[in-house]
């Protein structure tokens, strides 16, 4: 099943697309199984997405924990946390 992937910020610049669509492999139960999967695809993709501490995760457009289930999203946000400005 393919999920759309969205990048944003610096997450966005390491990696170097906004967007990708992708078929992950069955068997990923939470959004941290989808990062540990994305983080193979590419240095860009290991190197935006090692710092956990530092990512934010949006599912279907709901904010969601890292640990949250993955379900069977057709959309899955990566984002650096938000700050007011």
């Amino acid at each position: 099943m393919a999920i759309d992937l969205l990048y944003f910020s610096w997450v966005r610049e390491a990696i170097g697309t906004g967007s990708e669509t992708l078929d992950p492999p069955e068997g990923l139960a939470r959004v941290t199984d989808l990062i540990d999967w994305l983080s193979t695809r590419s240095e860009g993709h290991a190197r935006a997405l090692a710092d956990r501490g530092r990512l934010r995760a949006a599912v279907d457009q709901i904010f969601v924990g890292l640990d949250a289930p993955l379900g069977h999203p057709r959309e899955v946000a990566i984002f650096p946390p938000v700050t007011g400005g």
